[in-house]
């Protein structure tokens, strides 16, 4: 659970590094090159499938630990609620549950267009070469209010996942240090706070720029 975990933490990074540059001025060329580069590279192909199998592990782990632990102590979550533990830390399967029907609409929305439903994406030259016009898919899809109230939801719910999930993994697998622990749990919850700034503000951003 933590080794997924900490590899999907990592993934969230590169994710968000690529996708900014659905904000640089160029009217999509970067993104559209990134996008054909993720595409196409065999080496991201293969960590895409690895990507896709630690979600769905990752997954399964919680529900595995959110229902023994449901049936070992009768109560909903592991963690009893007291005035010492979080929000995220008392409703890390509720937080993952939603984080997962929004990873389910992320993909069906993009992904999958791209990949299965090509003809719903227009193309564009670029330096003389056609390619999938992925920031029009982008850009059409954050002008719907709705959609962009799901995005942003969907952030906010993985950036509270992130604040209890960070340091836990570090914890669950024996990195416990009075020296080091506040310096993972101060590290954990500024990177949950800048992952969820990051994902949120480009919806936001497109949407506002195209009203």
């Amino acid at each position: 659970m933590s080794l997924t975990g900490l590899f999907l933490i990592s993934f969230l990074l590169i994710h968000l590094l690529g996708n900014l540059a659905l904000l640089k001025p160029d009217g999509g060329v970067a993104f559209n090159l990134y996008t054909e580069f993720m595409s196409n590279n065999p080496l991201i192909q293969l960590v895409s499938k690895l990507l896709y199998f630690s979600i769905l592990l990752h997954a399964i782990q919680g529900i595995i630990i959110y229902f023994s632990n449901r049936s070992a102590k009768g109560q909903r979550y592991a963690v009893k609620t007291s005035k010492n533990t979080s929000f995220a830390s008392r409703n890390m399967a509720l937080l993952g549950t939603l984080i997962l029907a929004f990873i389910f609409l992320h993909m069906g929305d993009f992904w999958y267009n791209l990949k299965f439903n090509p003809e719903s994406i227009p193309m564009v030259t670029i330096d003389g070469v056609q390619y999938k016009d992925a920031y029009h898919k982008v850009v059409t899809s954050f002008s719907n209010p709705l959609i962009v109230g799901a995005y942003l939801i969907g952030v906010l719910t993985l950036g509270l996942h992130l604040w209890h999930g960070f340091q836990s993994a570090f914890q669950t697998l024996g990195l416990n240090h009075s020296k080091y622990t506040p310096i993972i749990q101060s590290t954990g919850r500024i990177f949950s706070v800048l992952i969820t700034i990051g994902f949120a503000m480009i919806p936001a951003i497109i949407f506002f720029k195209n009203m």
